[in-house]
């Protein structure tokens, strides 16, 4: 077991939990071990994993806990092993902090991430919302994907449940052509959502672009908007690619929690392999 992050009550300790708590070693420097729970295709940790365990490391630096931004430049590939993360704070304000990590393996740096901190408890502004959450239908009405599918090596995989409507069309080897997509997602073991595992979770999905028949893709850089702490439960989330241009392309995902509250908003900038 151990404690939320804002000091409440006790909570057990899930994977992603384990694997993304980095350790303080030194003024200013953090020490995580990275696990192959988080690989995809490419058989490195899922950036979004990464990006995650960065921005817990900049959290620990803040006086203000709520990351409210993150902007992650992935150099390198990563792979299972130590890492260290070297923590820079930026500024300190009183409604907002900002600082950088730079995450290394051995003499290189695979991935710096500029966070941007706030407290929501204390942001009392404007509130309006134009865009509505997808109309899904119960995720108990919908299918698991890769229920009865085995993905060798990708256990990122076993690690997120996705309820779809129906497959999509390059699972059943017939690519749509439109590279979108709306569905549920959650942890598979039970761990509810939260605003650190978001940036995770935002990449967790495999690719809108494999609706074109493009496979696979790497994430070149993946910035996240935090705008609320998620509700427990499902995650709606709706994912797009509009543009493919020289072999590179972006990634749109909202996310919206049980309540219909978004809670998300993410692009990244991919290049096809």
């Amino acid at each position: 077991m151990s404690r939320d992050e804002r000091g409440g009550s006790e909570i057990p300790d899930y994977l992603f939990d384990q694997d993304s708590r980095p350790a303080q070693v030194a003024p200013d420097i953090f020490a995580v071990q990275l696990t192959d729970r988080w690989n995809t295709t490419s058989g490195d940790p899922n950036g979004g994993y990464l990006m995650a365990v960065g921005v817990r490391a900049l959290q620990q630096q803040s006086e203000l806990r709520d990351p409210l931004v993150a902007s992650a430049f992935f150099l390198r590939p990563g792979a299972p092993g130590p890492a260290r993360i070297h923590v820079e704070t930026a500024r300190k304000g009183r409604r907002t902090s900002t600082g950088e990590a730079r995450m290394r393996q051995g003499d290189k740096e695979i991935l710096r991430v500029v966070a941007t901190f706030a407290d929501l408890d204390q942001a009392d502004g404007r509130t309006l919302s134009l865009a509505a959450m997808p109309d899904l239908p119960s995720p108990d009405e919908l299918i698991n994907p890769l229920a009865d599918i085995t993905l060798p090596g990708v256990t990122v995989a076993d690690r997120v449940e996705c309820r779809v409507t129906q497959p999509p069309g390059w699972l059943r080897g017939q690519p749509s052509g439109d590279p979108s997509m709306t569905f549920w997602m959650r942890f598979a073991d039970g761990r509810e959502p939260d605003l650190l595992s978001l940036p995770f979770l935002a990449d967790a999905a495999y690719p809108a672009v494999m609706e074109l028949g493009e496979f696979p893709s790497a994430t070149i850089e993946l910035t996240i908007h935090l705008r609320n702490r998620p509700a427990p439960g499902w995650l709606a989330c709706q994912i797009t690619t509009r543009r493919l241009t020289g072999g590179f392309h972006e990634e749109d995902c909202d996310i919206w929690d049980s309540r219909g509250t978004l809670v998300a908003q993410s692009r990244q900038l991919a290049i096809l392999h």
